[in-house]
C-alpha cells in the first residue's frame, strides 16, 4: 500500500509540510497501546511476519516457525526459542509495562510548550552535545533553552568515577530545566546500547550487543534485558537511551550496524528489539527504536557521507521496516532516523531531511505517532550536504521532532526562528514536535513499578543472557572442549585478561594446553572508529583447537578443521564465564546462530555440531 503512498507524498512534499500540523495533531488523539495489549499486538503481528520473511532456502520443518523445533538433539540448546521462532512469552502483568503518551498527555503538554517564546520553542526541539563541562552544558540548558543534552563516555572520567560524574551532571541538567521555567525533564540521552556501543562500563551491569539477543531467541529475556539497563540509567539522572537498534543486518557486507543487530531474521529482530524496548520504557527511561527506515542492509556509512538504499519496495516491507513495523504496533513511543537516501521513496533527500520518508512512509503509511528523533545532524551524510541551519529547517519541515547533535547547535535555533517567521515553518508545527517530547518524556519518567536502580544490581540478568547465547558450530555438543589448561590468544589484551579470569575461577590453569583463539572481528563504535585499542583481530588462530568469536562471528567460516568453533556475541564478563562453562562441559551452547556463517544457515546452533 505504502508504494502509492509513497509516489504520491515525494510528489506533494512541499504542500504536505503545510499540513502535516493537523493531521499529526488528530492521530495524536488515538489511544496509546500498552502493557499485555502491547505484546499481545507484538506476537500476534509477528506471528503473520514470521511466515511472511522466512528466509529462502530454509523451509521450516514441522512444528516449527523458523527450522528451530522445541527441543534439540544433543545435549544443548533443549527447548530454547531460536531466531526466528514464534515459541511464547510470558508478558509482563497488566499495568507494569510502560506507556505511550496518550491524547491527555498531549494536549497537557501542548498548553505547556505553547507558552514558549519562539526562540525558547525552536532551542526546545534541539539536544546538543554536552561538549565541554557539565557545568557550561547546564549553563546553555538554562540560558539558550535547549531541549537537553546527548551525553558521550568523553565526557565522563574513565572507570568507577563514570558513575558519580553522570548522577552529578544530570540532576544539574535537570535543576538548569527547572531553572529555566520548565515543568518537565530534560532530554539526557546515552548510546548505551550494549556490547561496542556502551558508554559507561563498570560499575553498572555489562550486557553484550544486541546480537547476542538474537542468539538466545528469548522476548522475554530481551524485556528483562531492558528493563536491567534502563532501570541503572534511570538511577544515573538519564531520561532517554538511544537504543534498540531494529536495524536486520545482511551479513559481512554490512558496516556500520554488524553485531548491534539482533541479527538477519526480520520476525526475530521485530520481536526482540520491541521487548527490549518496551523493557526500558517499564524502567522509566525513554527508548529510541533505531534507524528507520533500516542501516544494516546499507553498505556505506552515514558517519562519513552519503549513504543510498537501493532495495525495492518489496524488499522494504519485508526486510527492514518490518522490525519497525512491530515497535510501532506495540506503542514504542519514539523512533530514531537514518541518514540514508531510501530510493524507493525519495531519490534525493536522505530520510532524516525526507517528508515522503517521516510523514508520508513512517507516520501515514506505517501509523507512527510517536516521538520522531534525529540521528546526529553532525554526520557526514547530513552536515557536509545541508549544513547545520539549513538541516534543521528541512528535518522539522519533513516530520522530525527532536534535532540530536546539529553540528552547530545555534545557527539550528536561529535557523528555525528564521524559518517560522518567514513562513517556512509555522509556529504549529514547532508546538507540535515539543509537545510530543515533552509528553513522551514526562510518561518515560514515571514508571508503573520500581525497579531496583543501583549500579551493578543486574548480573543475575547478565548472566542469564550469557548462558543463552554461545553458539557452538563444531566440536562434540556438551563434551569438555579443552584440557586442564588453556593457551589464549588473539582478540584484544583485555579479551584475553578477561578470559584468562574466567578460566582461573573454572579452576583452569593458564599459560599452557589447549589453544583457544579469540577473534575480535572489528567491533565498531559508532561514531568513534572502527575496532578497539590494543586489537590483534585474528593473530594467533593457527593450529588452535578452540576459535572464539567475541563479535560478530563470521570469521568462524573457515579455520582449521577439527578445531571446536563457538561465538559469544560479546567480551563481557558474564559472557567470558558462560563461555568456559562450555568449554568445560559444565553447560551447553544454547544460543543459535542469528546471521549465516559461511554454510551454517540462520537458525544453526549445537545440534548441527560435528
Amino acid at each position: 500500500m505504502w508504494a502509492e503512498a509513497a509516489g504520491e507524498t515525494t510528489a506533494k512534499g512541499e504542500s504536505m509540510r503545510h499540513r502535516t500540523g493537523t493531521r499529526r495533531a488528530a492521530r495524536g488523539t488515538a489511544p496509546a497501546v500498552t502493557g499485555l495489549r502491547a505484546l499481545t499486538a507484538l506476537t500476534v503481528l509477528t506471528l503473520g511476519l514470521s511466515a511472511a520473511c522466512a528466509p529462502a532456502g530454509d523451509p521450516a520443518p514441522a512444528g516449527s516457525a523458523s527450522g528451530r523445533s522445541s527441543t534439540t538433539a544433543g545435549t544443548a540448546g533443549t527447548g530454547a526459542p531460536g531466531p526466528g521462532a514464534t515459541a511464547p512469552t510470558t508478558p509482563p502483568a497488566p499495568g507494569t509495562a510502560g506507556r505511550a503518551p496518550g491524547p491527555d498527555d498531549l494536549a497537557a503538554a501542548r498548553r505547556d510548550v505553547a507558552k514558549l517564546p519562539l526562540e525558547r520553542l525552536a532551542a526546545q526541539l534541539v539536544v546538543p552535545r554536552q561538549a565541554g563541562s557539565a557545568r557550561d552544558a547546564a549553563a546553555r540548558l538554562r540560558d539558550v533553552g535547549y531541549g537537553g543534552v546527548a551525553v558521550f563516555r568523553e565526557d565522563l572520567p574513565a572507570g568507577a568515577a563514570a558513575v558519580p560524574a553522570a548522577r552529578s551532571a544530570n540532576a544539574a541538567f535537570a535543576r538548569a530545566t527547572t531553572a529555566s521555567g520548565r515543568s518537565w525533564p530534560p532530554f539526557v540521552s546515552v548510546d548505551q546500547e550494549g556490547g561496542p556501543v556502551t558508554r559507561i562500563d563498570a560499575p553498572l551491569t555489562r550486557f553484550p550487543a544486541l546480537m547476542a539477543l538474537g542468539a538466545a531467541g528469548d522476548p522475554e529475556l530481551a524485556r528483562a534485558v531492558g528493563v536491567a539497563s534502563g532501570a541503572e540509567l534511570v538511577g544515573l539522572g538519564f531520561t532517554v537511551v538511544m537504543a534498540p537498534s531494529a536495524d536486520v543486518t545482511t551479513g559481512p557486507d554490512d558496516p556500520t550496524i554488524g553485531v548491534r543487530s539482533a541479527g538477519s531474521d526480520p520476525a526475530a529482530v521485530g520481536r526482540l528489539s520491541t521487548a527490549l524496548a518496551l523493557g526500558y520504557l517499564e524502567a522509566g527511561v525513554l527508548p529510541t527504536l533505531k534507524h528507520f527506515p533500516g542501516h544494516g542492509s546499507v553498505t556505506a556509512d552515514t558517519h562519513v557521507g552519503t549513504a543510498r538504499q537501493d532495495a525495492s519496495r518489496a524488499t522494504l516491507l519485508r526486510r527492514d521496516l518490518a522490525p519497525f513495523r512491530a515497535g510501532i504496533e506495540a506503542g514504542v513511543p519514539a523512533v530514531m532516523t537514518a541518514h540514508i537516501v531510501l530510493t524507493a521513496v525519495d531519490r534525493d533527500r536522505p530520510a532524516t531531511l525526507s517528508p515522503a520518508v517521516l510523514d508520508g512512509l513512517l507516520r501515514r503509511d506505517l501509523g507512527f505517532r510517536g516521538l520522531v528523533v534525529t540521528d546526529a545532524l553532525e554526520m557526514g551524510a547530513v552536515a557536509q550536504r545541508f549544513g547545520a541551519d539549513r538541516a534543521a529547517v528541512l528535518a522539522v519541515g519533513a516530520g522530525a521532532d527532536v534535532l540530536l547533535m546539529p553540528a552547530d547547535p545555534r545557527a539550528a535555533v536561529s535557523a528555525l526562528v528564521a524559518a517560522t517567521r518567514d513562513g517556512t515553518l509555522t509556529r504549529a508545527r514547532l508546538e507540535e514536535s515539543a509537545a510530543r517530547m515533552v509528553a513522551a518524556l514526562r510518561v518515560a519518567a514515571a514508571p508503573a513499578s520500581p525497579q531496583d536502580r543501583a549500579p551493578g544490581s543486574h548480573a543475575d540478568v547478565a548472566a542469564r543472557l550469557a548462558a543463552a547465547s554461545v553458539v557452538q558450530l563444531s566440536g562434540r555438543c556438551g563434551a569438555r572442549l579443552v584440557g586442564r589448561s588453556v593457551r589464549v590468544t588473539g582478540g584484544r589484551a583485555d579479551d584475553r585478561a578477561a578470559f584468562t579470569a574466567a578460566a582461573r575461577r573454572a579452576g583452569l590453569g593458564v599459560g599452557s594446553g589447549t589453544h583457544v583463539a579469540l577473534l575480535d572481528g572489528g567491533a565498531y563504535r559508532a561514531g568513534e572508529g572502527e575496532g578497539g585499542a590494543g586489537g590483534d583481530g585474528d593473530a594467533g588462530r593457527s593450529g588452535a583447537g578452540v576459535v572464539v568469536a567475541l563479535d560478530v562471528p563470521y570469521g568462524l567460516a573457515g579455520g582449521a578443521a577439527g578445531a571446536a568453533r563457538l561465538a559469544t556475541f560479546g567480551r563481557t564478563p558474564a559472557t567470558f564465564d558462560a563461555l568456559v562453562a562450555v568449554l568445560t562441559g559444565r553447560a551447553p551452547a544454547r544460543g543459535r546462530l542469528p546471521v549465516a556463517v559461511g554454510a551454517r544457515a540462520l537458525g544453526s546452533g549445537c545440534e548441527g555440531a560435528s
